[in-house]
């Protein structure tokens, strides 16, 4: 574990705020501009679009009855604390895995916020093809699935490294 908070992947933590801030700005300005179901099209597979989502990823528990509210408001606050101690634990140069986890807390917390403030996340990135729409998201939304990806990948890439680190060792 790195000696101090400045050596550790806590010094990443910047990109939250970046993410947050990115997140909130864009739900003000829908929220400003769109009413509810309100679209543009921007490009012929992309339009923006309000609306609300009451559950999770794909709206899932979304008619529920709102307890799942409070359910994501813990899962989002687990989540951005475990990643956080995470985050401690390792050095700052390690940057695939630090930018996965502060991408996936900047998401969390993003959404958590809209959750505590509307009750439900604002929802406005509607990507489709003819008339099969996937389901609406927003920036906290891509942070997260980002964060993820990267989370995979730095697995793949440390067990090759891993794998080669013992290959020259033996070989």
């Amino acid at each position: 574990m790195p000696s101090s908070w400045k050596e550790s992947g806590l010094r990443w933590y910047w990109v939250v705020a970046l993410v947050l801030l990115a997140d909130q700005l864009s739900k003000q300005w829908v929220l400003s501009n769109f009413a509810l179901y309100d679209s543009i099209q921007l490009l012929p597979f992309f339009n923006f679009t309000y609306v609300r989502n009451y559950g999770a990823a794909f709206s899932f528990l979304s008619d529920a009855g709102g307890w799942q509210r409070w359910l994501f408001t813990v899962v989002a606050i687990g989540f951005s604390l475990l990643l956080s101690f995470w985050l401690r634990q390792q050095s700052f140069k390690a940057w695939r895995l630090n930018l996965a986890y502060t991408l996936v807390i900047g998401g969390a917390l993003g959404n958590l916020i809209d959750r505590l403030q509307h009750g439900f996340v604002v929802d406005f990135l509607d990507v489709y093809w003819k008339n099969s729409h996937f389901p609406a998201f927003n920036l906290a939304d891509s942070a997260i699935c980002v964060g993820a990806g990267l989370i995979i990948l730095d697995s793949l890439v440390a067990g090759k490294e891993s794998k080669k680190a013992n290959d020259d060792v033996k070989g």
